[in-house]
């Protein structure tokens, strides 16, 4: 299944599908992806302009983190030794490590239950203006610094306020010494953030008509799953109204994207 061009549909639209999408990936990440004691689940902001958001945590009921000598763990986590295959790969400058230690104290709770990391799926709104794209950043910033890992899809191509795509606006948060530029004609974006010191960014540009890729979504400092954006897209998109699906796959088919 091709990348389709969302521009196309009205923003409600594309709200509607992305829903979909994360249910997609909520199943899929919790029938066996993620090894025990992690869990999925869809997190709501009211009155937040940002997208649904899928929140990786560990299970209440457990007292240890899984490791990779846990035969009977689950899931298919893989040791990050085995480098992500995406084809651009960022590592912050260590300056951003001794910037934060003059004002930070880290305070952190005695159990295993916190938050891991996160899963965005963009909608326009979240770059439609400065306001709302600064609100992006700082939230996205505030996840990673936090030690908390970050998944962004962005199937919406750059605009005016993020010419180089929203990664090159968030890694020009993170290391501006270092400025992100697509690689190729690609100008949708799939960016994995490890969030570990110095920052780590696994990009994939996307483009439509394209398949969407495997990305790693990290669990601690070492381990990540790949995964499966093309296989949960497919599944969410054959669940929109047929008129919209027509209307997408007919522009595809047009070579009009």
């Amino acid at each position: 299944m091709p990348m389709h061009d969302w521009t196309l549909v009205s923003a409600g639209t594309y709200h509607g599908f992305h829903t979909l999408w994360i249910g997609e990936l909520t199943r899929v990440l919790n029938t066996g992806l993620l090894p025990r004691p992690y869990y999925a689940e869809a997190e709501q902001v009211a009155g937040d302009t940002g997208p649904d958001v899928l929140t990786l945590e560990f299970d209440e009921d457990s007292s240890s983190t899984p490791t990779t000598e846990e035969p009977d763990a689950g899931g298919t986590a893989t040791l990050t030794t085995t480098k992500p295959a995406v084809t651009v790969t960022q590592i912050a400058s260590e300056a951003e490590i001794y910037s934060e230690r003059r004002n930070r104290l880290a305070i952190r709770h005695s159990s295993d239950d916190r938050l891991v990391a996160y899963v965005e799926l963009l909608s326009s709104g979240n770059k439609s203006s400065v306001r709302t794209l600064d609100r992006f950043l700082d939230k996205s910033c505030s996840v990673i610094e936090q030690g908390i890992h970050l998944l962004v899809v962005d199937p919406y191509p750059p605009g005016r306020f993020d010419p180089q795509g929203i990664h090159g606006a968030i890694w020009n948060e993170i290391d501006p010494s270092a400025p992100f530029t697509f690689p190729d004609n690609r100008r949708l974006t799939a960016v994995s953030y490890h969030a570990v010191r110095p920052t780590v960014a696994y990009v994939e540009p996307m483009a439509l008509g394209l398949t969407l890729p495997l990305m790693p979504l990290f669990l601690d400092h070492r381990r990540y799953v790949n995964l499966p954006l093309e296989a949960t897209y497919l599944a969410a998109f054959g669940a929109i109204p047929m008129h919209y699906r027509n209307r997408l796959m007919q522009a595809n088919e047009s070579g009009s994207v």
